[in-house]
């Protein structure tokens, strides 16, 4: 008996959902990912490494954080093709660009929630700290800035989940990462490589964001220690009441 001729792959069929796809182009999606997440994590820590200063600036110069704040806003309301095509001139069409874009719309989120952070700390544990000689280095590096831990790496998952997002559109310098497969994929209607794409770039985000709430627990135990307390007292309060 003759056996059966395979039907047609789904390469050929065009389907959504295709392990030919991933068996045949498996590096060039390792490569796309791998540009994606550099891109990503450079971007936001220059970010974070510009944005630092900038609330500490607008923080302890009366005036300076409506200037501050407003120019970080400002730039994120450039248009990203607009903001590619300004910064295309200066550093030609490299990486540089969508870095540099990236970082700018980082700022926002990363200047406010630094910010927040700061001024959120107590001025009673302030004032303890001035009062044991706690210089401003001393005191803004062990008292301030390890109580503004939670706002501020709250601050970096934002950024940094935005970002993994914003860098599919470097893909119009053909620096998107996994938005260069995205592109090319909408432009022949690839529909294995469009899915495939958009599926591992929403995959890094939540790694991303996963990765950098287990790195918050591990700085601020703390906070675990205050939620649990918070638990018991409210359970007392009820137990109480209940008794009453």
């Amino acid at each position: 008996m003759s056996g059966h001729a395979a039907g047609p792959s789904c390469l050929e069929t065009n389907d959504w959902i295709c392990g030919e796809y991933l068996r045949t182009r498996s590096q060039e999606l390792t490569d796309a990912t791998v540009q994606h997440l550099g891109i990503t994590v450079v971007s936001v820590l220059i970010g974070l490494v510009i944005a630092f200063p900038l609330a500490l600036l607008a923080r302890s110069r009366r005036g300076a954080a409506g200037p501050v704040l407003g120019l970080t806003t400002v730039l994120y309301t450039v248009p990203s093709l607009a903001m590619f095509a300004l910064l295309t001139p200066v550093f030609g069409v490299s990486a540089a660009v969508v870095v540099t874009g990236l970082v700018l719309y980082s700022l926002t989120i990363l200047v406010r929630n630094i910010l927040a952070g700061l001024q959120a700390v107590p001025a009673e544990v302030r004032e303890a700290a001035r009062g044991m000689g706690y210089g401003p280095a001393r005191l803004l590096l062990e008292v301030e800035l390890p109580l503004a831990l939670p706002a501020l790496v709250a601050g970096v998952r934002i950024a940094t989940v935005s970002t993994v997002a914003m860098t599919t559109i470097g893909s119009v310098v053909g620096y998107g990462g996994l938005g260069n497969l995205i592109a090319s994929g909408m432009e022949g209607f690839f529909k294995a490589e469009v899915l495939t794409a958009s599926v591992l770039c929403v995959l890094l985000a939540l790694l991303a964001d996963l990765l950098l709430m287990l790195l918050q627990r591990l700085l601020t135990p703390w906070t675990r220690a205050q939620a649990r307390g918070g638990v018991r007292a409210r359970r007392g309060a009820r137990v109480a009441k209940a008794a009453g």
